[in-house]
């Protein structure tokens, strides 16, 4: 039977949401309601959204291919256009015939790629890693289904001494951003992301340029890197990967606005 207090709220919800300038008001309402049934006061839902809190931590989650990837206040909240990785490294993990297939999630914020990649290749071996404890225990909930490990810590340095020279897939979604860019940032991210998951530094690739730089050492024989980055910076990216003795190829995707460089082992 039909609520009739369901579409009377709705209304109310979204008209509030427009007025806040909430572009998607009618699925942001749809998604608190749904929430505020769960148990939460729906008030506060709408109120804390209409701050200009990221839906996403209103929420507690973020969707990401199909999935809900848990996140909490600070945690970098997984973009759309990250899916390209994730669709390509889900791929490269695929082609691993005879063995369980090594994947590692570096700079995995909540641990959305390498979830989904797990979920879209049962089995895999996985591994994440970030350098915010926040972040790793957003990471750790969502990997636990898929028995991922989780680790604290700076690129590399985080990552067991035995994964070295064995990752078949290793994705890196690490900060792009150039510093001075920061501020002209949406306001949901600058003002709710902390800076260490979006701070590149000066030309947005110092983090990248670091783990391309020790990639190869840990990949496998037939293992590769796959890194996203803006679409003005993956001719720079790309040399960087040559540099660093790996076969380049990049991939884009104008439906997402995504790019993804991609560097393999022989």
């Amino acid at each position: 039977m039909t609520d009739p207090s369901a579409a009377p709220a709705q209304d109310h919800v979204v008209a509030r949401l427009r007025a806040a300038g909430c572009v998607f008001a009618e699925d942001e309402a749809a998604l608190l309601l749904a929430t505020g049934r769960t148990g939460h006061d729906l008030d506060e839902l709408v109120a804390d959204r209409v701050s200009g809190r990221p839906l996403e931590y209103v929420l507690g989650w973020a969707e990401f291919a199909g999935l809900q990837i848990p996140v909490t206040d600070g945690v970098f909240v997984p973009r759309r256009r990250t899916e390209l990785l994730a669709r390509l490294a889900g791929a490269r993990a695929r082609d691993v015939g005879g063995r369980t297939p090594v994947v590692v999630d570096l700079c995995c914020g909540a641990g959305a790629v390498g979830v989904a990649v797990a979920a879209a290749v049962p089995g895999v071996e996985l591994h994440a890693a970030d350098i915010d404890p926040a972040a790793v225990d957003c990471a750790l909930g969502a990997t636990a289904p898929f028995a991922g490990r989780v680790h604290l810590g700076d690129l590399f340095a985080a990552l067991p001494a035995d994964l070295r020279g064995r990752i078949d897939v290793l994705m890196v979604n690490a900060p792009y951003v150039p510093s001075a860019e920061i501020a002209f940032m949406p306001a949901e991210a600058r003002d709710f992301e902390r800076p260490v998951a979006l701070d590149g530094g000066r030309d947005g690739l110092e983090v990248l340029g670091r783990a391309v730089a020790r990639a190869a050492e840990w990949l496998g024989a037939a293992g590769a890197l796959l890194a996203e980055c803006a679409e003005h910076q993956s001719a720079q990216l790309a040399r960087l990967v040559a540099e660093a003795g790996l076969v380049v190829s990049v991939h884009r995707d104008e439906d997402l606005d995504a790019t993804v460089v991609i560097g393999r082992r022989g």
